[in-house]
């Protein structure tokens, strides 16, 4: 049995549940969840490697703090983002360092598949406006009733289409069929899509956005897709503002192209004040909540517990961003 000492983790990201139990067995805890904190407190790469040399840390578990810079020149035999995308950790010098880094692709499908269903229904069916109007008791307005008012077309027998179909698109996918509606998408890296881009924009009644953001994706969605978007169609986005031209998202609302749009996410987290989408009532908007689950942060600790019990038994870990560290595998 060996007798070597268990390593020294911090954990800086939100750990629960199975995979708190599992970490806990593997190494000596230091947990301070950056979402705990009030005020905010988000390391910077000083910080982070301050605190990180403090605690005298082998393993660094993070989801907001910046791993790179500084934090790269400490002895450590693992970084994990509990990110999808590790994109808070310099996965180059990282591996230039020959540190491992783990991650978590895939913790968060099941939360922005249904955050984008609510979205989508908060949106056609008007229901924000429906409950202000309830809570000042205008049930009659403008000599109107409440149900002619809000008179809206169901989604099933509708067409939506998925732009992306990875691990959230295909977690959308069957809740949207389960809702009645055709599902199609376009997804040049998944044989399951059978659409190009202008052939769904073509045929979707709803267009729901679930691509990573990479040079290729980023502004897919313009003022020439918008246009070729059916009348009436409503735009959802739960993933990155990134793929879409705000402006020409604006245009087509104002000009009543489309009939509805709901967004999680924008440039820099916010609309500027007194943007244009905020006075509109066909249009939902969330502060990007798509992950905000707790089982989001049970998933991304199993996966990164089991991952870290795998490197440190000398496997090869399923999740990793930077393999090549751990040489070729053996077959």
């Amino acid at each position: 049995m060996s007798t070597a000492p268990r390593p020294r983790a911090l954990v800086t990201a939100p750990f629960r549940g199975a995979g708190l139990e599992r970490l806990a067995s593997l190494a000596e805890l230091v947990l301070d969840p950056w979402i705990d904190q009030t005020p905010l407190r988000i390391y910077g790469p000083d910080a982070l490697a301050e605190r990180a040399q403090r605690e005298r840390a082998e393993i660094l578990i993070c989801e907001a703090d910046f791993c790179m810079g500084p934090v790269l020149d400490l002895p450590l035999r693992a970084i994990a983002s509990t990110r999808g995308d590790p994109s808070n950790v310099d996965v180059s010098g990282a591996t230039a360092k020959g540190i491992p880094v783990l991650h978590a692709p895939g913790r968060n499908a099941d939360a922005v598949a249904e955050l984008t269903v609510a979205l989508l229904l908060a949106a056609t069916r008007r229901i924000l406006p429906a409950d202000r109007d309830l809570r000042a008791g205008e049930i009659v307005k403008d000599g109107r009733l409440a149900y002619q008012r809000f008179r809206a077309w169901q989604l099933a027998g509708r067409t939506a289409g998925l732009v992306g179909l990875g691990a959230v698109g295909r977690a959308t996918r069957w809740r949207l069929e389960g809702l009645g509606m055709k599902v199609i998408a376009f997804d040049p890296y998944n044989d399951e899509a059978s659409h190009d881009l202008h052939a769904l924009l073509a045929e979707a009644d709803v267009v729901s956005m679930h691509a990573a953001p990479t040079p290729e994706t980023l502004g897919m969605m313009g003022r020439r897709e918008f246009g070729q978007m059916r009348e009436g169609a409503v735009y959802v986005n739960t993933a990155r503002a990134g793929l879409h031209d705000l402006d020409a998202l604006t245009d087509a609302l104002e000009s009543g192209h489309l009939s509805a749009a709901a967004l999680d996410h924008f440039d820099g987290e916010r609309l500027p004040r007194g943007h244009a989408l905020l006075a509109r009532e066909n249009v939902v908007l969330t502060p990007h909540i798509g992950g905000a689950t707790y089982d989001t942060e049970a998933n991304h600790s199993r996966m990164i517990a089991d991952d870290l019990a795998r490197l440190l038994a000398g496997e090869r870990p399923r999740f990793i961003a930077n393999p090549e560290v751990l040489g070729a595998p053996r077959h």
